[in-house]
């Protein structure tokens, strides 16, 4: 587990980042994290006094990353741009996001669309999970699983239709 002291940070311009908060983590210590890593991957530990699990790095290039803080962690640090925290960072090797029952079914509807669904990359499967696992009413969740009663899946991939 790593230690160090960072500031939050916000992109005010930075395409579809632009509006984030983040704190900057520099290849040397993400390299202590997962070495010679250069893709995303997912972080446990502490973030001042609050427990995290699951946050995904984000490489920015030359080996660094950045971890984007949303509202609600902003919220339970009581921190914004500008503070200091303190982060206690380890892998999560046993990150997993678990499939809604309700999209396996779907799944399961056509042999393809399970077999489809697997060949895309986890950051893509756990995407698509977590938009449904989001919705905020019963009609969308039943909506955002069912779409097209094919669940949006096609050969070039999942696509998100809002």
């Amino acid at each position: 587990m790593i230690h160090f002291k960072a500031e939050i940070e916000r992109f005010d311009s930075m395409g579809e980042k632009t509006g984030w908060h983040y704190v900057f983590l520099p290849a040397g210590l993400a390299n202590q994290i997962k070495a010679d890593c250069r893709r995303s991957f997912r972080i446990k530990g502490k973030i001042d006094s609050v427990e995290i699990a699951g946050l995904a790095t984000i490489p920015m290039g030359e080996g660094d990353f950045i971890l984007a803080l949303k509202g609600d962690l902003r919220k339970k640090l009581r921190k914004e741009e500008g503070a200091s925290v303190e982060l206690y960072l380890e892998e999560d090797k046993n990150f997993k996001i678990e499939m809604p029952e309700d999209l396996e079914l779907c799944l399961a509807d056509e042999a393809h669309l399970m077999e489809t669904f697997l060949k895309q990359p986890k950051s893509h499967q756990n995407y698509f999970i977590r938009w449904i696992n989001e919705a905020k009413t019963e009609t969308t969740r039943n909506k955002t699983t069912g779409i097209n009663s094919n669940c949006n899946v096609q050969e070039a991939g999942f696509r998100r239709h809002d």
